[in-house]
């Protein structure tokens, strides 16, 4: 298969009156007239990195013309993505509103989808499938880079490139979802709300009521440091990073959490846990059995916890455009996690979990707005430059997250997949767009490991290998995206 691109050039924001036409920023809401929009405490401390995602849509796709017009419009309401990074009057890291405009490009694939199939999660499609940001200087660079590709059949795939910085995972799906909506010229719902100062005002007195300062920070690494080789796991000269497709059915899941309801001591496992706790329980045992640590080793497994459904008085509210996230960590070590009943991983991921409420995420506002962490030369723990997380695992979800909302005219997507971002232990969780209930897994560990994963990844607890694969699962297991080696610096993350 042949990817071709034709175009690429900046979008700039076009303000609209609400009847289809346009006017002027001048005369358009407060935020078109706003120059500048400090970053968040949570947009400090997240990620400060691209992230690539795809998202494949039927056909037809709509005219190049009206996919264009839509981003405009999109992004006179979010003109955070129109902007640069840089700094306010006070010196503050913030998006400057310049309206330089969101990059888009606009391709063609020379193959029907269905015929391209076996293609599709190959490193080097997916590299062509989303755009890279490819800017020396950060101050120059897009803060979105979208490409349009269209395949044979009429369906189309849209890549995108986002900096974490700028929003999460869910602010991102709303944003795509208004480009959608503009797209298909109807208003754009929910209206974004681009206030990043009010709902995080700390608290008078402040309240710090948890450790901050080894949870979303840390102590930064000297310069002279080699990132790849101050993680945990010591990598070699061959080592390579394999990202491995898992897929969950339905009855899967439903037997999983079945076997897990049994074995608990108590009643709340079956009637309170999640499927993605669940899920995640059995990928970090498997991940951990497979990676062959040693049982005296401490592992933790670090979960995005959005904060839009935990923060309360006042909420945050709806159509807001930046970072709520904070992670959840629960820590074992690898014998207990390997030997216990999986319940009472279930019940451990429960707990940590849990604990990420209303209270800490104010304990956070209050921590990371009292100048200690700029005081004490702190950095986030949320870490780009981290090639390896062994014997640690981070798990990023899209189950609930508003994905089936983002519609060119089509229909929603029939499939989300990650961007080619292979971090050993960063794993993807995903829902099935088909309707089937099923849950997949992009699951990135070195080479050695892939295959003793396989053997478990489908297995329930106390079954021998292979006893329990679903027919369903089997046909996934060849599917893998092989990383480039990654010998003395981490592999490029879009």
């Amino acid at each position: 298969m042949k990817i071709t691109v034709h175009s690429s050039k900046a979008v700039k924001p076009a303000y609209d009156d609400g009847n289809n036409g346009s006017r002027s920023r001048e005369s358009s809401s407060p935020f078109a007239k706003a120059e500048v929009v400090p970053l968040s405490v949570f947009d400090k401390a997240t990620f400060d990195q691209h992230i690539p995602a795809l998202y494949f849509f039927p056909a037809p796709a709509p005219p190049r013309a009206a996919l264009e017009a839509g981003l405009a419009r999109a992004l006179g309401h979010y003109r955070e993505w129109a902007g640069r990074r840089g700094a306010d009057a006070d010196g503050n890291p913030a998006i400057l509103l310049t309206d330089a405009g969101a990059r888009l490009v606009e391709a063609t694939a020379d193959a029907a989808i269905a015929d391209a199939a076996d293609d599709l999660l190959a490193p080097e499609t997916l590299l062509s499938l989303h755009p890279s940001c490819c800017s020396k200087k950060k101050e120059e660079e897009e803060l979105v880079v979208v490409q349009v590709t269209r395949f044979a059949c009429g369906a189309f795939v849209v890549g995108v490139s986002s900096l974490h910085l700028v929003a999460d995972g869910h602010a991102v799906f709303e944003f795509l979802a208004a480009w959608g909506q503009a797209t298909r010229g109807v208003a754009v719902d929910p209206v974004p709300e681009h206030d990043r100062v009010a709902p995080f005002t700390p608290r008078v007195p402040p309240r710090v009521e948890f450790d901050h300062r080894e949870a979303e920070f840390k102590v930064p690494r000297p310069a002279a440091s080699n990132d790849v080789h101050d993680n945990h796991h010591h990598m070699d000269d061959d080592d390579e990073v394999v990202v491995s497709t898992v897929r969950f059915t339905r009855e899967w899941v439903s037997n999983l959490k079945s076997h897990i309801g049994s074995s608990s001591s108590t009643t709340t496992i079956s009637s309170r846990t999640s499927t993605l706790q669940c899920v995640l329980a059995h990928l970090w045992r498997c991940i951990t059995v497979a990676r062959g640590l040693s049982g005296h080793q401490t592992t933790t497994l670090r979960i995005a916890v959005n904060g839009r459904t935990r923060m309360r008085n006042p909420e945050v509210p709806a159509g807001y455009t930046g970072n709520v996230v904070l992670w959840a960590r629960p820590t074992t070590t690898v014998r207990d996690l390997t030997t216990t009943p999986l319940a009472s991983t279930v019940e451990l991921i429960a707990r940590a979990v849990a604990k990420i409420d209303d209270r800490y995420f104010r304990s956070f506002i209050d921590y990371a707005s009292s100048g200690e962490v700029e005081r004490a030369g702190l950095a986030p723990a949320a870490d780009a430059a981290e090639a390896a997380l062994s014997p640690d695992v981070e798990v990023d979800s899209l189950l609930g997250l508003p994905a089936d909302r983002v519609d060119f005219g089509a229909g929603p997507p029939s499939l989300f997949v990650p961007g080619y971002l292979p971090v050993e232990g960063v794993v993807f969780v995903v829902p099935s767009f088909d309707g089937d209930g099923s849950v997949y897994a992009y699951v990135p560990l070195f080479r050695g490991a892939v295959d003793a994963f396989n053997e478990c990844c489908y297995v329930l607890p106390d079954e021998p290998p292979h006893a329990a694969l679903p027919t369903a699962c089997a046909d996934d297991l060849p599917r893998v995206m092989t990383a480039t080696r990654m010998c003395g610096a981490p592999p490029p993350r879009v």
